[in-house]
């Protein structure tokens, strides 16, 4: 092992051998392809850097050796095409074993990848490409992806189509084009502060905003995976998302192979949780993370007959963690769940610090590469117990956190100002220095005066036996503002009546302050999700205005 990680990085540890201060050190021209991928290849050519498997049984095992080599035929294939150092490449792989050394090239090149989801529609499409310049696009041609891209319109800056894993006419055949590229590539220059990596992310309202990342982004995951997902280097890391998502290089890319460790990836169609647990029986997973639905979902599909020996850490991130979800998990594997924050603007930003005692449902502390704390609305930091507005300093600007919003200085300059970046979310901060998370600006429910956190109804509604999953909004009321409502899935065996919603109205009044108690109910099959199993708690509010 080359120790990668711990050139970058110079560690400062209290008395108990805790972390308490994380400073960055690194050369102008850093490049996570040249100087952590090549790196390790030309040391340790045939160390394990991930396995490929999908629900079909086909496997693909690529050594640091394989992804040098084939990262440098696609960043030759791209320059052929005239694919050079700052021109925007749409990347929409899914989960394809493609991803990983097409984005490596790309950041070879200096190229800025921009991730996408294969759910992106025809104005999707066209919005992405217009707003970004979009020069190229790499695509994968499930869901009508690439019937979305034919059928845009008004994108002339998109000179290049290609695809893979099939053909297309009007398209380039990507895997075709890469094998007969040079696999001999001479160092581009790059710099740390120059565009790496930009991200749609969106709000709740409006168009999704443009994120633009640097080259220190890459590097600014380190402390994900070695401080928060405890990444084992002799390991194997599984961390479900997909690859049009910020989560996806949280945990299946960049921290990891930092920390020289392999990623596990299966490209499946659908989530089912015993699929996943055989997976992780089978390949001997040692630390995992997904979000806490996913992790309520595989206690709810019964852990019995699964053998979980090998994980040995486990994290969660996207949305709160619910208690129930952390003792059943514990309770089934030994395993405490470490919950992480962070946004498509950072890094992880607040967790569980390995050796940290978690307490659940709350994200943990700051990470030591940030400066966070929680403010009101005149920008005075809050007394213990108060909520607020999470905060980062950045000025100086750490490594992580974003350049700006591309092409919208109105609104880099709201979210980034006197010297702090405003995230939008809302916590509190107890006694001991834990952060806990109350919802997003928007989330946060205002009814007769009060402030109501959604996530603190569902952790109560989540406890009954009735109920599978829920998701808490507040709709608009001419009386009190808004009224508390309750979505819910229940379990099988119960039938939706006016008696049930009475009784978890009482259940809620019993177990919380009564104010807070859900006055309006709506019993539902299934909730909206993202592919990553993230509830949409927004598009239950659209609806519901609807």
């Amino acid at each position: 092992m080359r120790g990668i990680n711990e050139r970058y990085i110079e560690e400062t540890l209290d008395e108990d051998g805790r972390l308490v201060k994380l400073d960055y050190r690194y050369p102008d021209n850093f490049n996570f392809g040249y100087d952590v991928v090549d790196d390790i290849a030309a040391h340790e050519p045939d160390r394990l850097a991930m396995i490929w498997t999908n629900p079909k049984g086909e496997e693909r095992r690529y050594t640091f050796g394989d992804i040098k080599r084939l990262s440098d035929k696609a960043a030759n294939y791209f320059l052929s095409l005239g694919i050079k150092k700052g021109d925007p490449v749409l990347t929409i792989l899914k989960r394809h074993y493609q991803f990983w050394y097409v984005s490596v090239a790309l950041h070879k090149i200096g190229a800025v990848m921009v991730p996408a989801t294969f759910m992106l529609t025809k104005g999707d499409v066209e919005y992405r490409v217009r707003s970004a310049s979009i020069k190229a696009a790499i695509c994968t041609d499930m869901n009508g992806v690439c019937d979305a891209v034919d059928s845009a319109e008004d994108i002339p800056t998109l000179e290049i189509k290609m695809i893979v894993n099939s053909g297309r006419d009007g398209w380039l055949q990507f895997d075709e084009g890469m094998e007969k590229a040079s696999d001999k590539l001479d160092r581009i220059e790059t710099n740390v502060h120059e565009p790496l990596l930009m991200y749609f992310s969106s709000g709740t309202s409006g168009y999704p905003k443009m994120v633009m990342h640097d080259h220190l982004y890459s590097l600014g995951h380190l402390s994900t995976a070695k401080y928060w997902q405890n990444v084992d280097p002799e390991g194997i890391h599984l961390t479900i998302a997909d690859t049009g998502w910020g989560k996806a290089v949280w945990g299946k890319l960049y921290g990891q192979w930092l920390m020289e460790a392999a990623v596990f990836v299966y490209d499946y169609e659908k989530f089912e949780p015993h699929e996943i647990l055989s997976i992780i029986e089978k390949y001997r997973i040692t630390s995992l993370c997904c979000p806490p639905t996913m992790f309520r979902m595989f206690i709810n599909a019964g852990l019995e007959g699964h053998d979980l020996s090998s994980l040995k850490y486990c994290c969660i991130a996207g949305e709160a963690l619910n208690p129930d979800v952390f003792e059943n998990w514990l309770k089934a594997t030994g395993i405490k769940l470490m919950e992480g924050f962070g946004q498509t603007e950072t890094t992880c930003t607040i967790f569980n610090i390995r050796g940290m005692e978690p307490k659940p449902s709350s994200m943990g502390k700051p990470s030591p590469q940030y400066e966070v704390k929680v403010v009101d609305d005149k920008g005075n930091e809050c007394p213990a117990g108060e909520t607020g507005e999470i905060i980062i300093r950045c000025d100086p600007r750490p490594p992580g956190l974003m350049m700006c919003y591309y092409r919208n200085e109105e609104k880099t300059a709201k979210a980034m100002r006197d010297g702090w970046f405003h995230t939008g979310d809302v916590a509190w901060v107890d006694e001991d220095g834990y952060y806990w998370y109350v919802g997003r600006n928007d989330d946060v429910i205002k009814s007769s005066g009060y402030k109501i956190s959604p996530f603190e109804i569902e952790s109560v509604l989540v406890t009954h036996p009735a109920v599978l999953e829920c998701a808490v909004t507040g709709v608009p009321d001419p009386v009190r503002g808004q009224l508390v409502k309750a979505t819910v899935v229940l379990k099988a065996g119960y039938q939706p009546s006016d008696e049930l919603k009475k009784e978890l109205q009482d259940f809620v009044k019993h177990e919380t302050a009564p104010y807070k108690y859900p006055r309006a109910m709506e019993f539902v099959s299934e909730l909206p999700k993202t592919v990553n199993g993230k509830i949409q708690r927004a598009a239950i509010r659209k609806r519901d205005e609807q």
